[in-house]
């Protein structure tokens, strides 16, 4: 029926609201949100815009819910920075019956949408699509990815002439398995958003405030080595020219250096890469905050490879996704992790085994 909000968007609609208007003077992010509720149980911002999406919200569990009426039944939740959340015995008479009218709303809601979501109008395979979920969904676009692109003298005359008429553009790309992966992902997650790829080359100022998907490290992605800088994040890669074997991602701490290298072994008389270093990283686009930069990198193709099929692998995306909603608590966040390579293909992570993840900050 038309005007009619179902369900489910009713409750994420109402934790939009309460989020940004619960008090007119003060409008709270997704970020300060998901610190103040961590002083309970972690969350993340990830994990807040999953329950306030417009597409395909999911209801907070009951003890999130609790968390959530508490910290918006008083005004002293934002007092300080950071914002906090009071205990519920310290509340007064009127926060407690606030607590109550808000408790009582709050839940109707839940209820109802976990009654939509469970009816049986709902296919099985409506409710596993890939539309609306994960850390590729976006509420607004435009996406960009941006994919390497080698300069023309850095080919040394081995690019295809872009001049013939069977000639394409993508011919100056590198990384295109991890473009043709991840860009076919985001289109299927984003439907009705515009996405598109370029190469770095190509970028213009005008890209550099959208949703940016960055492929690939500082060999032939300016844009990746840019973007890092302007974060703070304290991971760089290191490409030595004469031997990339001994190219490595840094992560400087303090007093502390660590180097993150590949591993190679001498197989069948050859050298062979055994394992890559993967890196993904996500930060607000400095240039737009309403939009993020998100990169996946490695030092090999195989490491770029399995930055994205950590997050697009049907078996692989929703437990990494989780571990990401777990671990890291704001919007900025890094991960260097290893990837096994088996004959030249590089094996998808899976960032909750042991030994995977070699470094993440901020640390959990």
């Amino acid at each position: 029926m038309p005007g009619v909000t179902p369900p489910e968007r009713a409750l994420a609609a109402r934790l939009r609201k309460l989020r940004k208007s619960q008090w007119p003077d003060v409008s709270i992010t997704q970020g300060e949100l998901a610190e103040a509720l961590s002083g309970r149980k972690r969350a993340s911002v990830q994990l807040i815009s999953s329950w306030e999406s417009s597409t395909n919200p999911a209801p907070p569990p009951e003890d999130r819910l609790n968390a959530i009426v508490t910290f918006f039944s008083t005004r002293r939740s934002i007092e300080t920075q950071p914002y906090r959340l009071i205990n519920e015995q310290d509340l007064t008479a009127d926060e407690k019956d606030q607590r109550k009218l808000l408790r009582d709303e709050l839940f109707a809601l839940r209820a109802a949408a976990l009654a939509a979501t469970a009816a049986p109008t709902v296919s099985a395979s409506a409710r596993s699509t890939l539309v609306g979920h994960g850390p590729w969904f976006y509420e607004q676009g435009p996406i960009l990815l941006v994919c390497p692109e080698p300069e023309p003298e850095a080919m040394n005359g081995s690019a295809p002439l872009t001049s013939t008429a069977d000639a394409s553009d993508v011919y100056r790309l590198t990384d295109l398995k991890s473009l043709i992966e991840l860009y076919g992902h985001i289109r299927a997650v984003n439907p009705d958003l515009h996405v598109s790829y370029k190469g770095a080359l190509e970028m213009t100022t005008d890209d550099w405030t959208k949703h940016l998907v960055l492929l690939g490290g500082i060999d032939f992605n300016l844009a990746t080595e840019l973007a890092m800088l302007r974060t703070s994040v304290p991971v760089t890669q290191r490409s030595v020219d004469d031997d990339p074997s001994r190219g490595c991602f840094q992560v400087v701490e303090g007093d502390e250096t660590l180097n993150f290298s590949p591993t190679f072994a001498d197989l069948g008389g050859s050298r062979v890469l055994t394992h890559d270093i993967g890196h993904f990283f996500r930060a607000p686009n400095p240039h737009n905050r309403e939009r993020t930069i998100s990169v996946c990198n490695g030092m090999f193709g195989s490491g770029v490879y399995g930055a994205v099929r950590a997050l697009t692998h049907d078996g692989m995306r929703d437990k990494n996704a989780d571990f990401l909603a777990e671990r890291f608590v704001d919007d900025t966040f890094s991960l260097l992790f290893r990837v096994d390579v088996v004959k030249d293909e590089a094996l998808t992570p899976d960032w909750t085994a042991p030994g995977t993840v070699l470094h993440s900050w901020p640390e959990a």
